[in-house]
């Protein structure tokens, strides 16, 4: 045994320390240690043993302990404690962004995989690569060379850092005026692909991952209305060979800046375990557990398939490693999964002609065809379906109409097969009878195209809902009070009523929110009211007007996601439409005629 940071050599230890930590015989651990000096005249012999030994860094795990521990969680809870263990409070983060910060684990437990993750600054991308694992190592992407990457032939052919690490993440990736080595593309472009790379030498494999990184230099819809959500790498990586190998991007523009508030105080695995519990599962391969309930579309090509599964593999391993995976369950990781890889070949298809359009569907033991969608692609259907030289007049599939107040997001009519309804703005919005499904991370909504144009008019508004307690439901509550003074005539008064269930705690609080919005709105026209439920049987949320529409919301007033609200120079804290929506759905129904 060795003390390389005191350059003592052949140290004695007995057996029984090696047996117990393993990885002494590997790659070394970082200790706090006892060295007895036994002095000999023996020049042969060595006068240093070891006499106790306390490892810093993990040097055995356990993996059945895993196991077993993972069975008594719930998968939401589960997934709080991975998020708590890379460092973040579960709390601020939607199930869909969760998902979006724990893919950023998959490069740690699958063999030779491809990521992606493009977006505005200050969303922690890099954070992940550069703290997590002492298996991945984070790299500026204008410091990469052939030699240092992959092999050096001054050297004697040694092996570069694909052959040392796990995970290899590039910083900085992005920048279109970035030098790069035409050469570097194409040996990239061969290991991502076969797994193999050579410089006229040999051919030498490894199974590192390789994980691109940048900043976006515009935003998602003028990406997708002028070039593609690829337009912010260097030019030669603008490359359809090389975009094709990428198994995943995610959406860098549907996660939040981070903010203090974000950043964890409770309990997560130490990093350095869960690192090591990453690294044993890339031996392992999940990729077929979806298959004994789902199908892929036969219209998905080989190497699609290739990337969808070895996405929903290392989503298993994180999430489910202990099997026992519900169909639901399994659907939602195989969704997600062929979303992001969908999210290239879209890109790939505006870039490059050749590329055939793709069905992104799966079926299930049924039969029937469960076509995926990007998120993007619900937001801004008619920037989505532009190809490169396509002007700015886009021809526009039949859609439902629904009118809005400020030009909001587009919706998803609930059906097997959604229809996208446009958000515009007709002189006289059509109501109708309908029901509209939001998902997660949805921007552009907000209550003057949801709920304005179904109480325009009215003289008298009911709301229903059980959970207007805390702040920000109060200030969800004022900003509807907007919308209605938006859609009132000036002369008329309104009066509107709240029901609710008064707070166990915090009552006093709670009345003081509502007396403070009374005496707001009264000098506008409207006459607020509120009482309490005291049934405890309240679990209606709805809206009724004395025009005769219902409007039921599933999830209440509630349908944001958490926002900075004392940052008064975040578009979020001012303008509804700029949120992250939680997933929720609405539906319009006429009560009389």
């Amino acid at each position: 045994m060795a003390f390389s940071n005191l350059g003592i050599k052949k140290v004695l230890i007995d057996s029984g320390t090696v047996k117990k930590h393993p990885k002494l015989l590997v790659g070394g651990v970082w200790v706090i240690a006892d060295l007895e000096y036994d002095h000999t005249e023996d020049k042969d012999a060595s006068p240093w043993i070891l006499g106790s030994i306390k490892p810093i860094q993990m040097s055995h795990f356990d993996y059945k302990s895993y196991i077993e521990a993972r069975q008594q969680f719930t998968l939401d809870e589960w997934i709080d404690v991975l998020m708590q263990s890379i460092g973040f409070n579960p709390e601020y983060f939607g199930k869909r962004s969760k998902l979006n910060q724990l893919l950023r684990l998959v490069p740690f437990c699958e063999r030779n995989y491809n990521l992606i993750e493009l977006g505005p600054k200050g969303t922690g991308k890099s954070h992940i690569y550069s703290e997590f694992s002492p298996h991945g190592i984070l790299i500026s992407g204008g410091e990469v060379t052939v030699p240092k990457l992959f092999v050096s032939n001054a050297a004697n052919g040694k092996i570069g850092l694909v052959g040392y690490w796990d995970t290899i993440a590039f910083d900085e990736f992005a920048g279109k005026k970035k030098k790069v080595d035409k050469s570097l593309v194409d040996i990239m472009k061969n290991y991502m692909a076969n797994k193999s790379f050579s410089r006229g030498v040999e051919t030498l494999g490894a199974d590192a991952s390789m994980v691109f990184i940048g900043n976006t230099e515009h935003s998602l819809p003028y990406m997708l209305k002028h070039s593609d959500l690829f337009d912010a790498l260097p030019e030669k990586f603008y490359d359809s060979a090389f975009l094709d190998r990428l198994h995943f991007y995610i959406p860098g523009w549907e996660v939040d800046i981070i903010r203090g508030e974000m950043f964890s105080s409770g309990y997560g695995f130490v990093v350095d375990y869960l690192a090591e519990i990453l690294r044993h599962l890339r031996n392992q391969d999940f990729s077929d557990q979806y298959k004994e309930h789902f199908t892929l579309s036969s219209d998905i090509s080989t190497r699609d398939r290739d990337a969808i599964n070895k996405t929903f593999s290392g989503l298993m391993k994180i999430l489910f490693p202990q099997g026992g995976a519900t169909a639901g369950e399994i659907e939602e990781l195989l969704k997600f999964a062929m979303e992001g890889r969908k999210r290239v070949k879209d890109q790939l298809f505006r870039i490059d002609t050749t590329y055939a359009d793709v069905n992104f569907a799966y079926f299930d033991n049924n039969g029937i065809e469960k076509p995926v969608t990007t998120l993007e692609e619900v937001e801004y259907p008619n920037y989505f379906h532009q190809t490169v030289g396509d002007g700015d007049d886009i021809s526009l599939p039949e859609t439902d109409i629904l009118d809005s107040a400020n030009g909001a997001a587009p919706l998803i009519e609930s059906t097997n097969n959604p229809v996208v309804a446009i958000i515009q703005k007709p002189e006289e919005p059509e109501l109708k009878e309908q029901h509209l499904t939001f998902m997660e991370n949805q921007r552009g909504v907000s209550y003057d195209n949801l709920i304005g144009p179904y109480i325009k008019g009215a003289k008298q508004i009911t709301i229903t809902d059980p959970y207007v307690r805390l702040f920000f439901q109060a200030r969800n509550l004022m900003e509807l009070m907007e919308t209605i003074v938006k859609n009132k005539a000036e002369e008329d008064e309104v009066v509107v009523s709240l029901v609710t269930v008064e707070d166990e705690f915090k009552g006093e609080q709670q009345r003081e929110f509502f007396e403070q919005i009374q005496r707001s709105v009264f000098s506008v026209g409207i006459k607020f009211a509120y009482s309490f439920d005291s049934s405890g049987s309240q679990h209606a949320r709805h809206i009724v007007t004395d025009t005769g529409w219902k409007v039921s919301l599933d999830r209440g007033l509630d349908i944001f996601q958490l926002y900075d609200m004392n940052n008064a120079f975040q578009l979020s804290n001012r303008l509804q439409q700029h949120r992250a929506c939680k997933a929720f759905e609405i539906t319009y129904i006429k009560i009389n005629e």
